[in-house]
């Protein structure tokens, strides 16, 4: 058992199968009973860790993360193409101006194919939007200083990406109070990381209920205490938040936690970097989805405008099916040089 589960960890994190050179793709598949993502994709690609290609692939077609019984899931091949140069809108001095930071693979790093996934988004949106104008991107690798001082004070217009907090559960949240969200650009999935040797169960919320989980410090918490969970409130589970991602991940190792909960892709990336990719692996099935956004001054004076323009230009790119290939060649990066 062991055996095998080390075994998939590393498929889990995208190391290519040889299996992978006869993907099965650009095909429509019903789901059957008993069926994940990861599971699928094993079917397709030959490799589990391709499953974010599908769920990607399908946001319009999946009910949160699961694949349910019944429904037709599209299969997309993996994207090869080369990454365009930004949009010919990006200048230096434009009266637009948009703040992002680096340091966050795979979705902004100005060392990143793109300077990122969601960047590149950013960039074709801003390109499809109703009456596009000229925009400057600046990179501010401090990310305390985004939304307080430099986005509140409006020294820039528009920052990304930024989680939302559950702003119906907490308005007084800070962010709730002084800023508007886009639209999701992506959503991404949270996923819990237990030990090989005693993996943690996570079929409904109730596997999870006297467990103790570990999650970094400055994180947010909302999924862990949204209306029906209400896990931290009533106590039904212990949080332990330890300094960094990588401290989680060795709590979970040594036995002091049950599971290590963040991103995907940031869970992945810590695995590879603290060496414990035979110790620890992804439960299949997510915790929690949360967005990433473009964020905007509520004291903006054309915050609303700037905010319905770019949704507005998120959407065509869904429509054109560029989003798609965007997500799906970025992924491909991200996981390949996990290798």
């Amino acid at each position: 058992m062991f055996k095998q589960l080390s075994s998939l960890v590393f498929l889990v994190l995208g190391l290519i199968s040889p299996a992978a050179a006869w993907a099965i793709c650009d095909v429509d598949y019903r789901v059957q009973s008993g069926d994940t993502l990861f599971s699928i994709a094993e079917q397709h690609y030959g490799d589990r860790g391709r499953w974010t290609l599908i769920y990607y692939g399908n946001q319009s077609r999946l009910t949160g993360p699961v694949a349910e019984p019944g429904k037709t899931l599209y299969i997309p091949c993996a994207k090869g193409a080369s990454i365009p140069d930004a949009t010919p809108l990006r200048k230096d001095n434009a009266e637009l101006k948009l703040l992002t930071g680096g340091g966050f693979a795979p979705f902004t790093d100005p060392a990143l194919p793109g300077q990122g996934l969601i960047t590149e988004l950013v960039n074709a949106a801003m390109e499809l939007m109703p009456s596009p104008v000229s925009y400057s991107l600046t990179w501010e690798d401090d990310w305390s200083q985004h939304l307080f001082p430099m986005l509140n004070d409006k020294q820039f217009d528009m920052g990304f990406p930024w989680f939302k907090p559950d702003c119906e559960t907490t308005p007084k949240d800070e962010r709730c109070i002084n800023f508007h969200f886009s639209e999701p650009l992506i959503t991404i999935p949270i996923m819990l990381f237990t030990r090989a040797e005693a993996p943690l169960i996570f079929n409904d919320d109730s596997d999870i209920l006297g467990k103790t989980l570990c999650r970094p410090k400055g994180y947010f918490t909302h999924d862990l205490d949204r209306p029906g969970r209400r896990w931290l409130s009533e106590d039904k589970i212990t949080l332990v938040q330890a300094d960094t991602p990588a401290a989680c991940f060795h709590m979970v190792a040594d036995g002091r936690a049950d599971a290590a909960t963040v991103n995907l892709f940031l869970g992945a990336d810590t695995l590879i970097k603290e060496g414990l990719r035979d110790r620890i692996l992804p439960v299949e099935r997510p915790l929690s989805e949360e967005g990433l956004h473009v964020v905007i001054s509520k004291r903006h004076w054309r915050g609303t405008s700037h905010l319905y323009r770019i949704n507005a230009g998120l959407k065509a790119l869904k429509k054109d099916g560029r989003f798609e290939t965007i997500v799906a060649r970025h992924l491909e990066t991200f996981w390949s040089k996990l290798q």
